[in-house]
């Protein structure tokens, strides 16, 4: 499978997924996506390969050994790492295509925020939302 940034200027390969897919609701992974949730897998770094733009890549370490890998262009999280695991959490919303599995459980879910709401009741629209100032 293939992912990119937002901009494509850094592109990646993963030959599988080895973990099951999760929402996160920590506090640390919603400032960093600046999103109610992000949604990561386990990848063995094995089964991972940059194949473009590896020097546009930017890390910040959001907590004691953990270092978040960014596009230094257009600041989309691609993957994270942690000292002595053998997987890099992949952001799973950076895959070009479907991975062909879905979420398994929503973590971190004391840390949700009040203002977060799933779909029930909310208004769907398939693209953006009609008379809404853009």
């Amino acid at each position: 499978m293939q992912g990119s940034c937002l901009c494509g200027c850094i592109i990646y390969q993963v030959d599988s997924l080895d973990t099951p897919i999760r929402h996160c609701s920590c506090n640390t992974c919603r400032k960093a996506h600046a999103a109610a949730f992000n949604t990561g897998c386990g990848v063995k770094k094995e089964h991972f390969r940059w194949v473009q733009g590896e020097d546009k890549l930017a890390h910040y370490e959001s907590s004691p050994g953990k270092v978040r890998h960014f596009c230094s262009r257009c600041g989309s999280q691609l993957v994270a790492e942690k000292a002595g695991v053998p997987y890099m959490v992949l952001r799973v919303a950076t895959l070009d295509e479907d991975p062909g599995v879905r979420p398994s459980a929503h973590i971190w879910t004391g840390h949700e925020v009040p203002w977060l709401a799933y779909g029930e009741g909310l208004q769907r629209c398939d693209e953006w939302q009609p008379g809404y100032p853009g």
